[in-house]
C-alpha cells in the first residue's frame, strides 16, 4: 500500500500543467511587499494620491504603476501560474508587463520564471511561471511588472497543494526614491532593477518608488514622503532635474524630510554617466555640469546636515562602457553592476545605524 501511495504521488508530481485544475488567490491574501506606503485603497498602487495635493499627470501616471511591489508565499505545488488585469500603464516587454519569480535555494534567491501579460487591458489573461517542479515546500517572491497599472493579481497552483503567505523575504524598510533608473527602465526582467537586485544583494529591503523621468524633488513628493516609514533612505535624486533644480531644491528636501524623520540616514548617489554624451557635446555638456553641480550642493549638504551622506562611486558600466541599453539605461547587466558597484559604500552607512 505504501508503495502505491507514493508512486501515485510521484505520478502527480509529473502530470503536464495544462491538465491540472488551478486554484488562484489573490495577491492581497499573501504577504505584499516593496511598497513606501503599504496601506493604499487600491492595492497595487504606490501611494494613496488622494491624501496629498499638487500631482500633476504625468504624476500620477507613474506612481500608479506596481514597479518594485512583491508578492511573498510558500507551496508545495509543482507548477506556479498568474492570473492578472492589467488596466493601464506602457511598454511591452518583459519587465514591462512581466511577473518574475524568484525560489530561494540553498539560502539564496534564484530565479526561476517569467512570464509577460499578453496585450490588451482590462481583461484577466492567465500565464505560466514555472512548470515540472520537484516535491516540497518552496519559498517564492513574484515581482510585478515594472510599467504597468494592475487591477486582480492573483497567484495559482493546482488544486490540492498549499498555497499560503510568505515571511517579509528581507528586512528593515529603506525608501529608495528615484529616476527611471529605480523604476526599472529597460530591465528585460521586473527582477532585474536597481532595488531588486540591492535586496537580493544585502537582504535587505528597498522599497521602490521610482518615477521615469519625474524626480525632481518636487513639493508633492516631499510631503509624501515625509509620512513614509523608513528605517533609512536612499535616494537617485541627481539622474533628473537640470543643474538649477538641483541648486534651488536640494537643502529644503533635506529639511523636509529631516523633519520627520530626525535621526535616520539621509543617502544620496551620484547619477550614473550616460552613454549619449559621448559624441553629443550639448549632452555632454548638460551632463557634466549636472554631475558638478551635485557634487558641489552635497558637498555643502554632508557638512551642514547630521545622517546625510553622499556616495560618488556610483557606476554602471563595464571599463570598456558596453553596458548601455539606449544611451541612457543601463542594460541588465548594467544594473547588476551598478548594485554590485554601491553595495559595500552603502552597507558601511546602514550599519552605523544598526541596518544589517
Amino acid at each position: 500500500m505504501r508503495r502505491l501511495i507514493l508512486a501515485i504521488a510521484a505520478i502527480c508530481a509529473v502530470v503536464p500543467t495544462l491538465a491540472q485544475d488551478f486554484k488562484y488567490v489573490e495577491a492581497t491574501g499573501l504577504t505584499i511587499v516593496g511598497k513606501v506606503f503599504p496601506d493604499t485603497p487600491e492595492p497595487y498602487k504606490r501611494i494613496d494620491t488622494g491624501k496629498y495635493k499638487g500631482w500633476t499627470k504625468k504624476d500620477l501616471g507613474l506612481i500608479d504603476m506596481s514597479s518594485g511591489i512583491i508578492c511573498a508565499f510558500r507551496t508545495d505545488a509543482p507548477a506556479i501560474n498568474m492570473r492578472a488585469t492589467v488596466v493601464g500603464g506602457r511598454g511591452s516587454n518583459r519587465g514591462d508587463r512581466g511577473f518574475d519569480l524568484y525560489i530561494k535555494k540553498d539560502g539564496r534567491w534564484l530565479w526561476a520564471g517569467n512570464a509577460s501579460i499578453p496585450k490588451g487591458n482590462d481583461e484577466e489573461k492567465e500565464v505560466k511561471l514555472v512548470t515540472d517542479m520537484a516535491p516540497g515546500v518552496k519559498e517564492c517572491i513574484v515581482y510585478f511588472p515594472t510599467f504597468s497599472v494592475m487591477g486582480s493579481v492573483k497567484v495559482g497552483v493546482p488544486e490540492g497543494c498549499s498555497l499560503e503567505a510568505g515571511e517579509k523575504p528581507f528586512k528593515h524598510d529603506i525608501v529608495l526614491y528615484g529616476s527611471s533608473f529605480t523604476h526599472g527602465a529597460s530591465a528585460t526582467r521586473s527582477g532585474n532593477t536597481l532595488p531588486a537586485f540591492l535586496s537580493r544583494m544585502t537582504g535587505l529591503q528597498f522599497n521602490s518608488l521610482g518615477v521615469s523621468g519625474d524626480c525632481k524633488m518636487q513639493p508633492q513628493f516631499l510631503n509624501a514622503l515625509k509620512d513614509a516609514k523608513a528605517d533609512a533612505f536612499f535616494f537617485d535624486t541627481f539622474s533628473n532635474p537640470n543643474p538649477k533644480e538641483i541648486r534651488e531644491r536640494t537643502f529644503g528636501f533635506i529639511e523636509g524630510i529631516q523633519s520627520t524623520h530626525p535621526g535616520v540616514p539621509l543617502i544620496f548617489i551620484r547619477t550614473i554617466r550616460r552613454e549619449n554624451r559621448n559624441f553629443d557635446t550639448k549632452k555632454e555638456a548638460f551632463e557634466a555640469e549636472k554631475m558638478a553641480v551635485a557634487d558641489s550642493v552635497m558637498a555643502i549638504a554632508v557638512k551642514r546636515y547630521k545622517d546625510v551622506y553622499y556616495i560618488k562611486t556610483s557606476d554602471a558600466s563595464t571599463a570598456d562602457q558596453e553596458t548601455t541599453n539606449d544611451g541612457i539605461h543601463p542594460s541588465d547587466f548594467g544594473y547588476y553592476i551598478w548594485a554590485n558597484n554601491i553595495k559595500k559604500p552603502l552597507l558601511k552607512i546602514l550599519r552605523k545605524y544598526s541596518i544589517r
